[in-house]
This record gives C-alpha cells, structure tokens and sequence, in this order.
C-alpha cells in the first residue's frame, strides 16, 4: 500500500489522490515536520493523532493507526521536496492551506519553537504554493488559540 501511494505521489501521471492516499501523505507530513528537529516528542505525537482525528473526523485510535503507517511512508519518502511538490500537484489550494495550520499545531505541541522547524515548514509552505505571509498568518492563528 505505502509504495503504491508514493508511486501515486511521484509519478509521472496526473491521478489524483483518493481520499485515504491523501490522509496517509498529509500525515506522513505531519511526521516528517514533527521529526525535524530531531526530537519526535510525546507531545507532538498526541499533537499528530489528535490533529489527524479532528481533519478527518476519525477517532483519535484511528489516528494514531494512520499515523503508525504515516511513519513508516515518512521514512521511506524521498526528500522533503519531491514529496510536498507531489502533494501539491494532488491537492487543492484551500486544503492545503489547512495543512499548514496544522504543521504549525503540531509543531508548537511541544511548547517550542525550534529553527530546524520554523525551516522546514517555511520550504513546505513555499513547495505546497502557499507565500511567507500566508505561513505567518497561520502560525499566528494557532498561536493565538
């Protein structure tokens, strides 16, 4: 299953993302960004699940099976730039803008803001389409909360 999505991903063909391929990207997503500054907290772990559960309307234990093999695509996916430049060709705008309040949850889960974060989400940010002011807009919006 997980190398059939990155081959969805990374092909060369326009298909387009069913809905569980698109839960399993984005949440490998979540994974990647969690993971980036090398300590995969409990906090942002729970962050993830709980996130997942609340964008797709599933239980926080389906989540946490999601994120299980989120984890393990995450590990086998190619560089952070092919795979969010694949999921941006597979997903809409509106949607993607969602994912990057998301990042930002999971992110600042642990109660900090690491550099190799802040990075990380502005390159996916710029790879999924989206400007500098929007990245900022939705790091503010979930500060606030």
């Amino acid at each position: 299953m997980l190398k059939n999505l990155l081959e969805v991903l990374l092909g060369s063909n326009q298909q387009e993302l069913n809905d569980e391929d698109e839960k399993i990207a984005l949440a490998a997503l979540c994974v990647r960004v969690a993971k980036s500054d090398n300590v995969y907290d409990p906090n942002e772990i729970s962050s993830i699940d709980t996130e997942l559960s609340q964008h797709f309307s599933m239980s926080v234990d389906d989540a946490a099976a999601l994120r299980l093999q989120a984890e393990e695509l995450e590990n086998d996916a190619p560089d952070t730039v092919r795979f969010t430049r694949a999921i941006k060709e597979k997903i809409e705008l509106g949607k993607r803008r969602a994912i990057l309040e998301t990042l930002w949850k999971i992110t600042l889960a642990d109660g900090k803001r690491e550099a190799e974060e802040d990075s990380l989400i502005r390159l996916v940010s710029s790879l999924l389409g989206l400007t500098d002011v929007e990245n900022a807009q939705a790091r503010q919006k979930v500060m606030k909360k």
